[in-house]
């Protein structure tokens, strides 16, 4: 019983992070996940623009969704793995 209302925890968070991109980033992060790809956090630099943090499947690599709806690879900062 406990791993459904986890579960579903899980989902409410995606959803309430997937409200704070915008349609550019949104429109990208679609077509990732078709391959597995999901967004895990937004950071939030001090007066700075929000950060979207996507990885793929495997939680091998992490990318940030950039406003523009680009995906950077390699961005200026380190991402510690979970």
């Amino acid at each position: 019983m406990q791993d459904i209302e986890r579960r579903k925890s899980e989902k409410e968070y995606a959803t309430m992070l997937k409200r704070q991109l915008n349609d550019a980033q949104m429109l990208t992060l679609r077509g990732l996940e078709q391959f597995g790809w999901e967004l895990k956090f937004i950071r939030r630099p001090p007066f700075q623009t929000p950060i979207a943090v996507v990885s793929d499947g495997d939680r091998k690599k992490y990318a940030v969704l950039e406003p523009d709806g680009t995906l950077n690879e390699t961005p200026p900062f380190k991402i510690r793995d979970p």
